[in-house]
């Protein structure tokens, strides 16, 4: 019996500390939006533009850092959604094709089963097929927050090219 009112009393004690703002954080302070994560209605899409540029006619843009996934610097218009069957980033950036159209192929480490350690017996690995996982349009947008970070890559060639299939091992015993 007094287990039983022990365990009633417990229970009741917990609701009531559960109930109880001790401090918690309001909906307006989560996020970088500072409006309830509730209320959708009031929310402003900021002002900004994708590049118009054709693919084949646009810049290279400057990777963040060391192998990180290129940005895509051409307008994306009638080339998504990607899916297994249909990728038409690989019309372009697939290795046998990219160096006949002036485009960057997809890196070694696209071809290579990184869980198998082959290379991929028919080009691209499935696990890599779908581009607009890690690449994305860039946008003239402006930063939410400032950011003072400054890569520190190897050499030159490692802003727009990746070495990822070299350097993987790297540090590892």
């Amino acid at each position: 019996m007094k287990l039983k009112i022990f365990g009633l009393i417990a229970i009741i004690g917990l609701i009531v500390a559960c109930s109880v703002d001790s401090g918690s954080i309001k909906d307006e302070s989560l996020g970088l939006r500072k409006v309830s994560v509730q209320d959708e209605k009031n929310i402003r899409l900021g002002d900004y533009q994708y590049s118009n540029s054709a693919a084949g006619e646009s810049q290279k843009i400057e990777r963040s850092y060391e192998n990180a996934p290129p940005m895509i610097p051409h307008d994306t218009e009638g080339m998504l959604d990607i899916s297994k069957d249909s990728n038409m980033c690989l019309s372009c950036h697939s290795p046998d094709v990219a160096e006949s159209v002036g485009a960057p192929s997809v890196p070694k480490s696209h071809t290579y089963d990184l869980r198998n350690h082959q290379a991929h017996k028919d080009g691209i690995d499935p696990s890599r097929y779908n581009c607009t996982q890690c690449h994305v349009p860039q946008a003239n947008a402006k930063p939410l927050v400032n950011n003072a970070f400054q890569p520190d890559f190897t050499n030159q060639n490692a802003k727009v090219k990746s070495n990822l299939m070299d350097v993987i091992n790297e540090g590892v015993k």
